[in-house]
């Protein structure tokens, strides 16, 4: 059994991937309250909260892709804030230096709270679709787009 460091991101093994995918979808027809069968047999009930995040972790890893638990409290490197937000480092610097991004610095080194990463990030895929949606707009009214 691999040791998992907090904060690391998790990947279900290949000869898990059908598993996972079948418990993928069990969890999206699930209905009421869930429970938990610990390794002694004792049933736990899962609070909804719990039990949210357990689909949506489990639906991610379902579709092959890494996940990673944080506290939206979290302080991230400059590097794991840039691929989350799938851009390079040095860019993301430049939108820290910019005041774009609120950091701090310790030592020499920048740390970005996950929150404040999170509010740039919904603001910057908000700006993106009224951008794309004022674009498509142009594009019918010229008659560039057709339905």
């Amino acid at each position: 059994m691999e040791v998992v460091r907090e904060g690391d991101p998790v990947l279900a093994p290949d000869k898990d991937a059908p598993l996972v995918r079948e418990l993928d979808d069990a969890l999206a027809k699930s209905f009421g309250r869930a429970k938990l069968r610990a390794p002694s047999g004792e049933e736990i009930e899962l609070p909804h909260s719990v039990f949210e995040v357990l689909v949506r972790v489990v639906h991610e890893m379902a579709r092959g892709n890494a996940v990673r638990v944080l506290p939206v409290h979290a302080e991230l490197t400059t590097q794991q804030a840039a691929e989350l937000l799938n851009v390079s480092r040095p860019f993301l610097v430049g939108l820290l230096e910019e005041g774009r991004i609120p950091f701090r610095k310790v030592g020499s080194h920048r740390r970005v709270r996950l929150d404040d990463l999170l509010v740039y990030k919904d603001r910057r895929d908000r700006e993106r679709r009224i951008a794309l949606n004022e674009l498509a707009s142009e594009s019918q009214e010229l008659g560039l787009y057709e339905d």
